[in-house]
């Protein structure tokens, strides 16, 4: 249950992810540096140390989502969809994500989707994991949403994606403010179809916030609803190319 947004800017994205759960859930960490291969990443994680947003030194950021229209489960032995994103962050470019994601152990990951932003490039790649097959699919350099929900993902869908086509009129679409309103957003209903998410046994619990310029990324981290006023941390990042 989670939405992701992205932003292209003159010279890099922005791109924001609201994460949501069950509140029974264990807190996450926040974000922290890491070195993964030859690069330097930063990335909030769960206590098993895997991630659902990360970027590193290249400028490549990997978001991952659920993806709850795929009925099929692993049936045992289950790895965490978290270390997908974290294994794919140690990569620079289009090629080697693709290849660290096809060597994975997929047959024990339940199905995902991931977002790949690839700034060099201008690049949007979506990797699409149904426990059949891994598909991608490439989407415009341009804003955009992705939006799942395991209480009713069609209707989660359908809901936020007319409050983001409705955000896309707004003079102020595609800065930074206006990425903040739409992730605080409860429109057009305060609860589960609403992108800042609120029901009895689940919420949005994180709010995860990336700019990328062509020498630095910057990394705020909220925990808890963005709708509330809780005090962000930031991280920055130098970029190597």
């Amino acid at each position: 249950m989670c939405t992701v947004s992205f932003i292209p800017r003159s010279r890099g994205y922005g791109i924001a992810m609201n994460r949501d759960e069950r509140l029974t859930r264990v807190t996450a960490l926040p974000p922290a540096q890491h070195r993964l291969g030859n690069r330097n990443v930063l990335f909030p994680s769960e206590p098993g140390g895997g991630t659902w947003i990360g970027l590193n030194d290249a400028g490549v950021c990997l978001a991952l989502i659920n993806w709850y229209s795929v009925p099929k489960h692993v049936a045992d032995e289950t790895i965490s969809r978290g270390m997908v994103a974290k294994s794919a962050l140690e990569a620079d470019t289009l090629g080697v994500v693709d290849q660290i994601i096809a060597s994975l152990p997929l047959a024990r990951v339940n199905p995902f989707r991931v977002i790949g932003i690839f700034p060099g490039p201008q690049k949007v790649i979506e990797w699409r994991w149904n426990l059949e097959q891994l598909g991608r699919r490439e989407h415009p350099w341009k804003t955009n949403i992705w939006i799942s929900s395991g209480f009713d993902e069609p209707g989660a869908q359908q809901t936020r994606g007319k409050v983001f086509t409705t955000a896309l009129r707004q003079h102020s679409h595609g800065s930074l403010a206006w990425l903040r309103r739409l992730h605080r957003s409860h429109k057009s209903d305060r609860g589960p179809y609403s992108i800042c998410m609120h029901r009895n046994d689940a919420a949005t619990v994180s709010y995860t916030e990336a700019v990328v310029n062509s020498s630095q990324a910057t990394m705020r981290y909220q925990a808890g609803a963005p709708c509330c006023a809780m005090k962000a941390s930031v991280h920055r990042l130098n970029l190597k190319g």
